[in-house]
């Protein structure tokens, strides 16, 4: 597998400035990455830097809480979708999920499905369940109710959490996911052997901001930016 091709290269810092954005879209194309991940107010801009690219748009939707109303979730969506995002990731209520609220965690999922497909039916979801707070029991549940809305992938975190991905996770997702949604492993893989271990794990997309590292093989500090 070309690993260029697992990565989400992503930029989601509060700071993230308009010339940072560009950056990592010169490095999606040196690089072939597979999208670049940024904030939903910058979707036209990356949209417009990677016209004519084979190079995806992922913008994440509920983020990094998942507590806004389903509504809510839906109009960011479509107007990502509409502004030129190809992939979104969307966060789960995870209080509702804690509440064993199962039937409102499912339809929050599925208004964003329909609201994005709506507006383009080639668009990839996927879902953040952010695994550091679930117990086992709860990401098997969480991973079930993915894939029972409709979504493409489920995702283990925003990188803005208490953790990020794990292998025992990412197996665990795996294991419940089958062959029916895909896995997606984000936060704090940094280097080139812990994504593999990823893949190797079950995942076949990765929500990384040391890509560059990674496909390089560069060892690099983990600053915890994301």
């Amino acid at each position: 597998m070309n690993i260029s091709q697992t990565i989400d290269h992503t930029l989601l810092r509060a700071t993230a400035t308009e010339a940072e954005i560009k950056a990592i879209c010169e490095e999606a194309i040196a690089y072939q990455f597979k999208t670049v991940c940024v904030p939903t107010c910058y979707v036209p801009i990356a949209a417009d830097l990677l016209e004519g690219t084979d190079i995806g748009i992922t913008t994440v939707v509920g983020f990094p809480l998942g507590n806004e109303t389903a509504a809510t979730k839906a109009f960011q969506a479509k107007e990502a979708v509409v502004n030129g995002a190809s992939d979104i990731d969307t966060v789960i209520n995870i209080g509702a999920l804690k509440d064993e609220k199962y039937d409102y965690v499912q339809f929050d999922i599925e208004e964003v499905v329909k609201a994005a497909k709506a507006a383009d039916p080639k668009t990839i979801v996927k879902v953040i369940i952010e695994t550091c707070y679930l117990t086992k029991e709860e990401i098997i549940k969480a991973t079930e109710i993915v894939m029972a809305a409709g979504a493409d992938f489920v995702k283990t975190s925003t990188g803005f959490g208490t953790g990020g991905a794990t292998l025992e996770d990412v197996k665990l997702m795996k294991q419940t996911a089958g062959n029916q949604i895909q896995v997606k492993a984000s936060g704090g893989i940094s280097d080139a052997e812990t994504a593999n271990a990823m893949i190797e794990a079950g995942a076949t997309r990765l929500g990384v901001s040391k890509s560059i590292a990674i496909v390089t093989g560069q060892k690099v500090t983990d600053d915890g930016s994301y």
